[in-house]
């Protein structure tokens, strides 16, 4: 069983790969190796978040009604996914660095956005074929790939001391991944039913979807703040890094035992279990000052455990929810996708504002007032959203078969 699942984590960890960790390293080659500027490369970033986000119902149509050719559709986009790295990142722009750095990201984030929505939807059909638990197992092995996949991606180009090498490390990682799938893409010989409005009328689609969103918010929020939080409020510069590293390692290690738990005691209790352990983190985060860095370790190792719980049980409950719905699956994960991309861009639209509207300033951070608003906003405002979400998941029927 743990042979037939490696792909999987191996396939996920591709994915994960070419995601948050290209929004931190990318800006930055450009602004250092092609003389961007900071200001053009921030619109052309808001830009694409805003594609990225609104673009996923789309590409869940997408890979619904090409279901029967989602092999060939997959390998295509694993293509696309490599080519646009090695762009990106390999290759001396052709043209304007920064019409480039907007092309290849376009390419990249498409394809990623596609896969991952194909890769879910896939999910269900495969977990149904591995028996009571399925979901919850493949969630485990799932999202631990992933976390494993962003955690290397961080650290990777400053390891091998080259982007252009992690961009060939990168495609060479593609086709071992697309080798290790290439007979888990099942299709369908059925006729496909992208229809937006039937997964909509599925209440407990929409119940789910809205949990999704709350509880995506308080990572949201974190990760917007995270470098300000250990740079201006902690005194941490230079820590961010390593941080933010051991928040992703403590997820991927604990996925497998929230999925061994859940297998036994049920999704719900563990997961709310889970999200009670974040709200402890978020609350004491607040009382952290200048140089307090270990206990801010402490909390990055048990909130990127409680990650570890929401990335392996949320998107599990759901799949199996799909399974004995009938709902399109490639539909209702683009959805699934949105929602939780939607609380990444609405973080970023409203904190940052809210912090230059206080006076704080980055680096020096400002007055304390403005300190003190940086540290309500990044410890006790997660903390108020996750209450809502537990709220939000106590009001809803969860089966356990």
């Amino acid at each position: 069983m743990t042979a037939a699942l490696l792909p999987w984590s191996l396939f996920a960890g591709l994915i994960a790969a070419a995601g948050l960790p290209i929004y931190i390293h990318a800006p930055k080659v450009y602004v250092d190796e092609h003389g961007v500027s900071l200001a053009a490369l921030g619109a052309v970033l808001a830009g694409l978040r805003l594609l990225d986000v609104v673009q996923d119902p789309a590409l869940g149509w997408l890979a619904e009604v090409t279901r029967r050719w989602r092999r060939g559709m997959v390998a295509g986009a694993v293509a696309i996914l490599a080519t646009a790295m090695l762009g990106l990142f390999a290759v001396a722009p052709p043209v304007a660095p920064l019409l480039w750095f907007a092309l290849t990201l376009a390419l990249l984030f498409s394809a990623f956005s596609f896969l991952t929505i194909a890769f879910y939807s896939e999910g269900v059909r495969k977990a149904a074929r591995l028996g009571p638990g399925g979901h919850l197992r493949l969630a485990g092995w799932r999202e631990a790939g992933a976390l494993a996949g962003v955690s290397v991606a961080a650290v990777a180009p400053v390891a091998l001391g080259s982007f252009a090498l992690f961009a060939w490390g990168f495609a060479g990682l593609a086709l071992l991944a697309w080798l290790g799938m290439r007979r888990e893409w099942t299709g369908s010989a059925e006729a496909p039913q992208p229809d937006l409005r039937a997964v909509l009328r599925d209440p407990m689609i929409r119940r789910l979807l809205l949990l999704a969103v709350v509880n995506a918010a308080p990572v949201a929020v974190t990760s917007t703040l995270f470098l300000f939080f250990v740079e201006s409020r902690l005194a941490g510069a230079g820590w961010e890094g390593p941080l933010l590293l051991l928040f992703f390692l403590a997820a991927a290690a604990s996925a497998p035992g929230w999925s061994r738990a859940a297998r036994a005691r049920g999704a719900k209790p563990v997961l709310l279990a889970g999200m009670g352990l974040a709200v402890a983190s978020f609350v004491f985060a607040f009382t952290l000052g200048p140089g307090d860095l270990w206990p801010f370790a402490v909390i990055c190792a048990a909130s990127g455990a409680a990650l570890g719980a929401d990335m392996v049980l949320l998107p599990a409950i759901f799949a199996r929810h799909l399974s004995g719905s009938g709902s399109g699956e490639a539909t209702a994960f683009g959805l699934w996708s949105f929602a939780s991309k939607l609380a990444l861009a609405l973080a970023a639209a409203t904190l940052l504002p809210l912090l230059q509207f206080a006076g704080f300033e980055a680096g020096s951070g400002g007055s304390e007032e403005a300190m003190t608003i940086l540290s309500v906003l990044y410890a006790l405002l997660p903390c108020g959203l996750k209450g809502l979400a537990i709220l939000l998941l106590l009001a809803t029927p969860i089966p356990e078969t």
